[in-house]
């Protein structure tokens, strides 16, 4: 199973217009998202870190440790992403694990990354 398929049915789809923000550095984050269409940026700082595109997470961070975005995410193009509360994100890390071991590798993959541009 791909992923993102995870999602491709999901009724709760939120459009972001392109060169809108899916949400903004400092703001409560409870919802995690996964990019069904388009392209999107992830801004920390004000500098371009990752590129996302179709399948790609974000947000997953408020599903571990809620509090305040530690970064900023501009649509490139009209995007829609899944929004996902953590009563779902529960659910899928029970009934998936799949589900949980991408989460893990995304967090894992950020943070190496992060090292890196130390």
């Amino acid at each position: 199973m791909i992923f993102f398929d995870l999602f491709s049915h999901d009724p709760d789809i939120k459009t972001v217009a392109a060169g809108q923000p899916l949400f903004t550095e400092g703001e409560d984050g409870h919802l995690m998202f996964v990019l069904i269409k388009g392209n999107a940026e992830v801004i920390v700082r004000n500098k371009v870190v990752e590129m996302l595109e179709h399948g790609s997470i974000v947000g997953e961070v408020g599903m571990v440790l809620p509090g305040p975005r530690s970064a900023t995410v501009i649509a490139r193009t009209d995007c829609e992403f899944v929004a996902v509360d953590e009563k779902r994100f529960q659910f899928l890390v029970q009934q998936t694990p799949f589900f949980a071991t991408q989460v893990l590798r995304v967090l894992a993959e950020r943070l190496k990354k992060t090292d890196q541009m130390i």
